[in-house]
């Protein structure tokens, strides 16, 4: 999400991830260490020492900052979280409400972090980023790999036993992370961020093909893969979340709002309303980054008043498949 990158280590405002055609293209993320229950990937899941760099705003960190507190890692790993606004210096620490300053490394931005990591980085700044103490380096700053670290590297260290990523479910997980990530999670991006009408045209159109057939999914089965609730399931939250508060608007996917899905606006609901997800959801942040925080897109960076979106509202989640449906509120019975 953040403007501007490092070249050779000196931070620059100079940024694009567009090609010729317009289309929005992702960089890579470049940090893809493994932490490991035994060690034996070099590092070592150990209490104390990894600190974990987020924004509330961001989709991806958002997603670490769910398993992050649903695995309760809060006493195994620390936590720093940026301004929800990004400055012309990247992400940086503030005394922002929600915020969490860097009590690792006390930096100022987050630059500063992956400068400490490589003195000679070159790429984007971005959240999130999984600190070694030990090492004094950037462990990870790939979200999916991250939460699979989450998930289970650390139950011997008094996290959660409760599994998101199961042995038996991982091909399936792993297929339909990689079925979302291109239309709908970062879809949103290619709709928002292109710069040519025909790169937004089949980026808007392949974002809602898409929605409409996990709507259709979720419509017969109550989670992406089936009964068991996933890490494929809280990937797509973070997107589903953000729909009408900033996407809908800001990014231009208006073909419809999330609350015209009824399976997916439901199934959205039930996943905020986990005590540890809700959370880590701030409303506030997710309207700030977005509408003040990117002024290519919104020049004035009024952030707008609405639209007031009630996670709160009951669900019916639990009858799917079986003697009732989700078809929003009320359920209905057959």
């Amino acid at each position: 999400m953040a403007l501007g990158q490092l070249v050779n280590g000196q931070w620059t405002t100079q940024w694009t991830e567009r090609n010729q055609k317009g289309q929005f293209q992702r960089m890579s993320t470049q940090f893809h260490h493994w932490i490991a229950a035994d060690g034996a990937s070099g590092f070592k899941a150990e209490s104390g020492r990894y600190h974990l760099y987020i924004s509330l705003g961001c989709p991806w960190a958002h997603r670490t900052a769910i398993l992050w507190k649903l695995k309760g890692l809060e006493t195994i790993i620390g936590l720093s979280i940026v301004d929800p606004v990004i400055s012309e210096q990247g992400w940086q620490f503030s005394d922002y409400p929600g915020c969490i300053h860097d009590t690792v490394n006390q930096a100022d931005y987050l630059w500063q972090v992956y400068v400490k990591s490589d003195p000679g980085y070159t790429g984007r700044v971005t959240v999130p980023v999984l600190w070694d103490k030990q090492t004094n380096q950037i462990v990870n700053n790939e979200s999916r790999q991250i939460i699979q670290m989450f998930n289970s590297e650390f139950d011997g260290l008094g996290a959660s036993p409760i599994d998101f990523y199961p042995q038996a479910l991982r091909q399936e997980v792993d297929r339909i992370l990689d079925e979302i990530y291109h239309p709908i999670n970062n879809g949103v991006y290619r709709s928002g961020f292109a710069a040519s009408q025909a790169a937004y045209d089949t980026a808007v159109t392949e974002l809602f093909q898409a929605l409409e057939t996990w709507e259709n999914v979720l419509s017969k089965q109550r989670y992406l893969c089936g009964s068991q609730l996933t890490l494929a399931d809280w990937c797509l939250f973070t997107t589903l979340f953000r729909f009408d508060l900033a996407y809908y608007g800001l990014f231009k996917c208006n073909l419809k709002q999330l609350v015209d899905f009824p399976h997916l606006w439901n199934y959205c609901r039930e996943l905020y309303q986990y005590p540890a997800a809700q959370f880590v959801c701030s409303i506030d942040h997710v309207k700030r980054l977005y509408y003040a925080g990117l002024p290519e897109l919104n020049p004035t960076r009024i952030v707008p008043a609405g639209p007031e979106i009630n996670f709160g509202l009951p669900h019916s989640r639990q009858w799917v498949g079986k003697s009732m449906v989700s078809v929003g509120e009320p359920s209905i019975t057959i």
